[in-house]
């Protein structure tokens, strides 16, 4: 699997880039532990996200990430999967390892955002920008429901984002904000809703290929 890598003010953050729906598979497994804190054998992952009753916006969305022979396929389940969850995730989105969408309902990601390992997303959240400039949201972020990140901010890692705060700035590594306009409220425990989290394997070498995933309990 490829990688790339995005700078949020001192740190790098390395995303997954898919090259095989072997690779989709590893994700949407990461996605899965995030939510039951389980390791999972991907057929049975699979399996699970195709059953009628469930929410399947994340796992159409890590099947497209890979424009293969199924794409066709995945592109339809994952429009109708979008509308059916009242979800706007295009697949233009750039998202790491472990992504954890609440409820997945009612939510908004802009074209462009990226989105780092072990994020979770809350119902109500809306990620926008009316001039191209999407958010950039780091590693072990945790955004609560009805929250409003404000066009190209920059979320730190291990950031907490308050319930129905507007986030017009960049919010700093470690802090816990909240309100309108969101401000800091402190520092302390940051990143504490994150559980269950996917430790990504580090950036290879040029010339290297990343296939490995390790699972930190």
């Amino acid at each position: 699997m490829k990688t790339e890598c995005y700078h949020l003010d001192e740190r790098v953050i390395t995303l997954p880039i898919p090259e095989s729906y072997k690779d989709c598979i590893t994700l949407i497994k990461s996605d899965r532990y995030r939510t039951t804190g389980k390791k999972e054998k991907g057929i049975m992952v699979v399996l699970y996200h195709l059953m009628p009753f469930t929410h399947s916006v994340l796992f159409w969305f890590r099947m497209c990430q890979h424009r293969g022979w199924l794409w066709p396929l995945c592109r339809v389940m994952h429009i109708r999967a979008c509308r059916r969850s009242k979800v706007y995730l295009p697949l233009s989105v750039k998202a790491g390892y472990g992504l954890y969408m609440g409820h997945c309902m009612c939510m908004v990601v802009a074209e462009g955002t990226v989105i780092g390992n072990n994020v979770n997303l809350s119902q109500f959240v809306n990620i926008g920008t009316n001039n191209e400039t999407p958010a950039v949201i780091g590693d072990n972020v945790y955004i609560a429901p009805h929250t409003s990140l404000v066009e190209d901010v920059h979320i730190g890692n291990c950031a907490t984002i308050g319930a129905g705060a507007v986030v017009t700035r960049d919010v700093p590594e470690n802090a816990t904000v909240a309100g309108v306009p969101a401000r800091v409220l402190h520092y302390n425990e940051p990143g504490r809703f994150i559980k269950s989290r996917v430790e990504p394997p580090p950036a290879p070498p040029k010339g290297e290929r990343l296939d490995q995933l390790i699972i930190e309990n």
